[in-house]
């Protein structure tokens, strides 16, 4: 539990916003442009189908008054659009928007046009980011402890079913199982009021708004949630039967067969006909039962995330849901089973040889659906190799894939040591435990129908604590026996470094989970350099850092028309927060290095805080131009960055 919240701590605690799944492919006026006449209406276009609000989008002019007029609609596909109000006079307008991606991920972004040129202006063009803050920490959180809750509760029920089915009667394993249920339960609810927040405002009072809480409930996510809510009741059912009248039977049967094996009677109570026979196949139909409901509900669950992520919107719908169950469920299978197994090795005096062996074929299987269904998730989300170096989405992938090669290498440590177990000290011990809570039992029900005499009532307690303190012994030489066990201490130890590693593997997949996929990210960097090609502005963002106090920031370089002779140049410098920079200098210089051009200087006028501007930029030649940016923050420190741009 520390480690788990040492890794979701570091993760969210201290994490940027969200990145955003749906891109911002263009618009009309577009980014940075000048325009004549002044539009009647702004669109914006979206790599993906986006969900709207009344103030989705938000139209500002210099003095930071909104111009839009009416709501947000849907004009077509992917295209959306909002009217302004008519006759815009000349300046600079802000365009800000707030959208919900198709995945169920916020979307925030600003940008600026002019009508007839660029003027100052009031409005940072950062615009509002959602996804951070409390609230996004509080989100991220959750997600990070539903998936754990889901992979605890799925896995647990799947290795009792599959690999341990005396599992089912020890308390060590049912408080796991329940305790994935109340952490998959806890987490859905606080995820259903957090999202009106985390897509909205982003304050935490908003959190308890019952009327968001209604906006959500009318989207894919809120749906998505509402369903996992009433999947919850159904796998709670289950447990309850995997813990109730299975656990009880198994253990009668338990009881049963000490019982025969103590007077001589194992062969005939194991025989093929009889009461015995009759009890094994009802037995065999409730586990047949159990498995099937399980699936269902695992099945359904794990469905409640594919319906509202990355699977659902995209390439290959169709096809990308269903591979999501099964990566779900086979995480969970492995994973979820791990941790049974961890604890039934420290709490448990017993798990038995063939258990372990059981849940090593079964970890296999999961761990080949595991690559096989990753395998194609990756291909499409990321669509080529370049994503896979080139996007926060690929490198976070690689650490995801590294994790797991170490993952696996310690699991095949663990199938070492599970060749070496030898269970027969801990079983035999564990067997006289079991005959002493039965002596205990019939002792305690002697008691009970002797209680009207006195004497013999206190002589029955007296053997029926005996008896106790017999099982308890038992238990205990159980414990050292198992303890004593070289192999099973290895097991331990590599089964809790597994355990360790897949906290950290969860952790990336959850923060992958809200990465914006390398193919939407590499679509919408090609359609931006596209759409500044055409309208030949030129727009090039260069972090600084001078090396003092309050030294980092970015600035961001815009060259309109970007071509061979007078050229207007606006340098906008921000905080890492994204707010406007008011640094005391800034100076500009063009080398066209092929050519042996330049330095050719520009110093720009400032406009406003944060803002610097310059007419009449000559560029006598068309080429690979290096645009050097020196910055200075204070009076003694300053720095200079560069990057090159092909203009004219």
């Amino acid at each position: 539990m520390a480690l788990l919240l040492a890794v979701a701590g570091t993760l969210f605690g201290g994490a940027a916003p969200a990145s955003a799944h749906a891109a911002l492919l263009g618009s009309d006026p577009a980014q940075g442009s000048v325009v004549d006449k002044a539009p009647t209406q702004i669109t914006l276009n979206f790599s993906e189908k986006v969900a709207l609000s009344d103030g989705s989008f938000k139209v500002l002019d210099p003095k930071g008054q909104r111009v839009d007029t009416g709501k947000p609609a849907e004009l077509t596909g992917t295209m959306y659009g909002v009217k302004v109000q008519p006759g815009l006079p000349r300046g600079t307008y802000t365009v800000t928007y707030q959208v919900v991606s198709a995945d169920s991920h916020p979307v925030s972004g600003a940008f600026t046009f002019s009508v007839g040129a660029p003027s100052a202006t009031t409005v940072s063009a950062s615009g509002q980011t959602v996804g951070g803050g409390v609230v996004g920490g509080l989100y991220g959180f959750a997600r990070y402890v539903s998936y754990a809750g889901f992979i605890v509760l799925i896995g647990g029920a799947a290795f009792v079913l599959a690999c341990w089915q005396r599992g089912a009667a020890e308390r060590a394993v049912q408080r796991l199982v329940v305790s994935g249920w109340v952490a998959l339960t806890s987490a859905t609810l606080a995820l259903l009021l957090l999202r009106g927040s985390y897509t909205g405002s982003g304050k935490f009072a908003d959190v308890f708004d019952l009327s968001l809480v209604g906006q959500v409930l009318q989207t894919k996510a809120g749906a998505a949630l509402v369903s996992r809510l009433l999947l919850l009741a159904a796998a709670a059912l289950f447990v309850a039967v995997l813990f109730g009248a299975y656990a009880k039977r198994d253990a009668d049967g338990e009881e049963r067969a000490g019982a025969a094996n103590g007077s001589g009677a194992r062969k005939a109570a194991s025989g093929g006909d009889g009461p015995d026979a009759e009890r094994a196949a009802t037995k065999q139909d409730l586990t047949f039962g159990l498995a099937v409901g399980g699936f269902v509900v695992a099945a359904g669950l794990a469905a409640t995330w594919a319906m509202a992520e990355h699977a659902s919107t995209g390439i290959q719908t169709g096809l990308a849901m269903p591979v999501d169950i099964l990566h779900l469920l086979a995480v969970a299978v492995w994973l979820g089973g791990l941790t049974t197994m961890l604890v039934a090795l420290y709490r448990v005096p017993s798990i038995g040889k063939p258990a372990v062996q059981r849940f090593s074929r079964v970890a296999f299987a999961s761990v080949v659906t595991l690559v096989a269904t990753g395998v194609y998730q990756s291909w499409r989300q990321l669509g080529s190799w370049s994503a896979l170096t080139g996007t926060a989405y690929g490198q976070l992938l690689l650490v995801k894939v590294a994790l797991v090669a170490v993952l696996v290498g310690v699991a095949w440590i663990s199938r070492r040591w599970t060749a070496r177990l030898t269970d027969v000290p801990a079983a035999k011990a564990q067997r006289t435990a079991q005959k002493k809570r039965v002596t205990a039992k019939a002792s305690a029900k002697g008691g009970g129908s002797n209680a009207s005499r006195k004497g013999a009532s206190d002589a029955s307690e007296r053997t029926a604590q005996l008896a106790r303190q017999r099982a308890a012994m038992a238990a205990a030489r159980a414990k050292r026996l198992r303890d004593a066990d070289p192999a099973r201490s290895g097991l331990r130890r590599s089964v809790l470094t597994e355990t360790a590693v897949a906290v950290v593997v969860l952790a990336v997949t959850t923060a992958l989970t809200a990465t914006e996929p390398g193919r939407t990210e590499e679509v919408a960097k090609a359609a931006t350099s596209t759409a500044a090609q055409r309208s030949g502005t030129l727009s090039l963002k260069i972090p600084f850092d001078t090396g003092g106090q309050d030294g980092k920031g970015t600035v961001e370089v815009t060259l309109d028309p970007a071509r061979v002779g007078a050229n207007e140049m606006h340098l906008y410098v921000v905080r890492p927060n994204g707010r406007a920079f008011d640094v005391p200098e800034v100076k500009v210089a063009f080398t066209l290095e092929a050519k042996s051009i330049g330095p050719l200087p520009v110093v720009p006028d400032r406009i406003a805080t944060g803002h610097w501007s310059a007419s009449g930029v000559q560029i006598p030649m068309a080429g690979d131009w290096k645009i050097a940016i020196t910055v200075r923050t204070s009076d003694i420190d300053q720095t200079s960055v560069s990057k090159n741009a092909k203009i004219g």
